[in-house]
């Protein structure tokens, strides 16, 4: 606030005061001019002031103006001290003016310093990651758009994208929990910091994904490098509040001269892809994307689209392939297997749209579809020929399927809309089920007793083959991979692993099925090893529901080589 140097109320009142003092001795004056005019009445008034016995001519002259002149000297003094007052006022007015216009700038450059806080702030949240402080999503696709943009220019120029990603970080943020898994990524960031060059940018994309955008990359082996010191750093444990963590991370690969790109979005996909071939490959590594993997998504992404319409359409119908008694020479079941009836391209096997159906979560309503026709399509069969009132319907669960909470509800009640005996169907689950939750794997095995429903290891051999399962799950058969059956006419090992399986269900009282039987050697061979049932194309490649009813028809026991000629051409219009 600036001092104030004006003149206080004072000045104009001593003023004023002495213009009061000099309009008094103006009247003073007046009233002795009058008294002098009066006295020279009385003498003549030529006299009087021409008189020499006075003070002279000048004194009485001046003794008769001094009332006027200092009438009017008073009067300039009282207009003085009027225009100081007015000017005291000016200048009051302009300094407090001036005091606020101060108070106003001091507040404005206070708002201007918070707002620039404000801002900065702004800026940090929106560009910065808050839990590790690198550039977040938003900042590194802006520089990646810059990179772009630059390499239009200069065709020479070359950047790389390393897409990482922790394995198993989900583990550890469960088990520990957040406090211990945000410890973890804020030690990750520093650590990978230490690796990148100056000119580069580490970003944090959200949970456990980070990004690191290498310009100007003269040698690609320098983007190699550094994924492997992101590795080497993996392989220290990560100390937080006394436990040491150790963790890996998978790392996506791209660099700008792989495609003519355009857009960020197109090379952090590319990136993102590569990574998640890096997971399928085992994790802990890295991958370089290639046009090979963009094509794969693409007809995955296609796939996954044709599904979901395909299922609010019913699009899905169910084959059945005969399980064959070898030894007693008749049909004891089927195996139900999903088929896709598309518009453009007809029949769709399994193998090409069950892997995306489990990766989307698609398989839970596709699986419970496939148990609920199979059970009512057996039910039919049942009805319609009272001599097949044995056979049963194997179906293949998906462990999604398998672990909804409502799995045991759902398919008691199928069996009871359908009036099904439980003992008719036999539900598959692969050696991977029952080994990663054991302990609630057997208790929902064991419920299903309850409803005497059967549980068969589908593709035994090729798992985990951790034999002490077997003791504590309630199963009831094992299907032999076809992988093994294949191999079982020339490789000796395979023909040892086949009948020591035959041998093991043998004495723990399992049913052994041989999945794959396509030659008639295989079927002696197994046969000979004392095999119970088989199922494959040579005895019947799978039929829709209408061919197998019209087989059932024949009797209730049913000899296959009869109704199922070997290489018979109705059965060759589909592939399992």
């Amino acid at each position: 606030m600036p001092d104030r140097t004006i003149s206080d109320d004072s000045s104009y009142k001593a003023l004023s005061r002495i213009a009061l003092y000099v309009l008094l001795l103006a009247l003073t004056v007046l009233g002795i001019d009058i008294f002098s005019l009066y006295d020279g009445f009385n003498k003549g008034l030529t006299g009087y002031f021409l008189s020499l016995d006075r003070s002279g001519v000048k004194f009485r002259v001046l003794i008769l103006l001094a009332p006027f002149i200092l009438t009017a000297v008073g009067y300039l003094i009282n207009e003085k001290a009027k225009l100081l007052r007015k000017s005291d006022a000016t200048e009051k007015k302009l300094w407090q003016r001036t005091v606020e216009l101060e108070r106003v700038n001091e507040q404005l450059n206070r708002e201007n310093s918070e707002r620039k806080k404000a801002e900065d702030l702004l800026t940090r949240q929106a560009f910065y990651d808050s839990l590790t402080n690198l550039p977040n999503r938003a900042l590194f696709i802006d520089r990646l758009y810059s990179s772009l943009e630059r390499r239009k220019r200069y065709p020479n120029y070359t950047f790389a994208i390393l897409f990482l990603d922790l394995d198993r970080f989900k583990v550890i943020n469960d088990g520990l929990g957040h406090m211990i898994g945000d410890q973890l990524l804020i030690m990750l960031a520093q650590r990978l910091k230490q690796h990148v060059r100056s000119l580069d940018t580490i970003a944090r994309f959200g949970g456990d994904e980070f990004a690191v955008l290498m310009e100007d990359i003269k040698d690609i082996s320098v983007v190699y490098d550094i994924a492997e010191r992101f590795h080497g750093e993996m392989r220290s444990p990560f100390s937080i509040f006394g436990r040491e963590i150790f963790t890996t991370m998978s790392i996506g690969i791209v660099t700008s001269t792989t495609a003519d790109y355009t857009r960020p979005e197109e090379l952090l996909r590319d990136a993102d892809t590569a990574m998640y071939y890096a997971k399928e490959r085992g994790k802990a590594c890295h991958v370089t994307f290639d046009s090979t993997m963009h094509a794969k998504a693409t007809a995955a992404l296609w796939v996954e689209t044709e599904l979901r319409r395909a299922l609010k359409q019913n699009n899905f119908v169910v084959y059945y392939q005969p399980i064959i008694s070898v030894e007693e020479n008749k049909i004891t079941g089927f195996e139900a297997l999903v088929r896709w009836q598309h518009a453009e391209r007809g029949i769709i096997t399994p193998s090409e749209f069950i892997t995306v159906a489990e990766e989307t979560g698609l398989i839970i309503p596709l699986g419970e579809s496939v148990i609920r026709e199979s059970c009512r399509q057996l039910k039919e069969w049942q009805t319609q020929f009272p001599s097949c009132r044995g056979l049963t319907v194997s179906v293949n669960v998906s462990s999604k399927v398998f672990y909804q909470p409502d799995f045991f509800d759902f398919v008691k009640n199928i069996l009871e809309e359908n009036g099904l005996e439980g003992r008719c169907l036999r539900l598959e689950i692969v050696e991977r089920t029952l080994i990663e939750n054991p302990e609630p794997t057997a208790a929902l095995i064991k419920r299903f007793e309850e409803l005497n429903v059967h549980f068969d290891i589908d593709d035994f051999g090729t798992g985990y083959s951790a034999l002490n399962y077997l003791r504590h799950f309630p199963i009831k058969g094992l299907k032999i991979d076809g992988s093994f059956i294949n191999a079982l006419t020339f490789d000796k090992n395979n023909a040892a692993i086949v009948r020591t399986i035959i041998a093991l269900g043998r004495d723990l009282g399992l049913d052994v099925i041989a999945e794959g039987i396509e030659k008639i050697e295989q079927l002696n061979v197994f046969t000979g090893m004392k095999g119970e049932y088989a199922q494959g194309f040579y005895l019947s490649r799978p039929m829709d529901s209408k061919a197998a009813g019209n087989y059932l028809s024949s009797n209730s026991v049913v000899p296959w080589k009869e109704i199922f000629p070997a290489g018979s051409s109705q059965h060759l219009t589909l592939n399992e």
